[in-house]
C-alpha cells in the first residue's frame, strides 16, 4: 500500500492556488479539467517531495463546504518556520497559531483548511514578533 493523495474541495481557484502555491510554496503537478462532470482537479507537493500530494477539487457549479475543522489538518515540516510565517504573512495569510515555541505553527486555507506548519529538526530559540503573539480564531 501507498500513500497518493489528500483531496480538498475549493470553492476559489485563483485564492486557493495563491494560497497553496505562492504563500505556502507548494508547486503545482497536473492539472485537468474534466467538462462532463463539471470540476478541474490540481494536485501539488512541495517541492522535492511529489509522494505526499494534495488534491485541491474545485466544482465549477458553486457548492457550500462545510466542516473544514472537522477534516483535520494539512502538515508540513519547513526549514525556518519564522521564515515560512513571515512569507505567510506577507501573501496576507493570519498565523491563527504563531509559532511562539519556535517549532509549531497554524494557519487556514481560503477555505478554511487548517495547515500545520512544523519546524524540521529541533525547535528555533524563540523570536519577535512570534514569541508574544496571541492566537488569532480558531485552528
Amino acid at each position: 500500500m501507498k500513500y497518493l493523495h489528500t483531496m480538498v474541495r475549493v470553492t476559489d481557484l485563483g485564492a486557493s492556488l495563491r494560497f497553496y502555491c505562492d504563500a505556502l510554496g507548494l508547486a503545482e503537478l497536473s492539472r485537468k479539467d474534466h467538462p462532463q462532470g463539471r470540476y478541474t482537479l490540481i494536485f501539488l507537493a512541495a517541492p522535492g517531495d511529489e509522494s505526499a500530494q494534495v488534491e485541491l477539487t474545485y466544482n465549477w457549479d458553486r457548492e457550500t463546504y462545510t466542516g473544514g475543522r472537522n477534516f483535520g489538518h494539512l502538515a508540513y515540516a519547513v526549514d525556518d518556520i519564522y521564515a515560512a510565517c513571515e512569507r505567510l504573512r506577507a501573501h496576507g495569510v493570519t498565523i491563527n497559531r504563531p509559532p511562539r515555541d519556535g517549532r509549531m505553527a497554524f494557519v487556514r486555507s481560503p477555505d478554511q483548511i487548517s495547515i500545520e506548519l512544523l519546524q524540521r529538526g529541533e525547535a528555533l530559540p524563540p523570536a519577535e514578533p512570534w514569541a508574544s503573539m496571541p492566537n488569532t480564531g480558531s485552528w
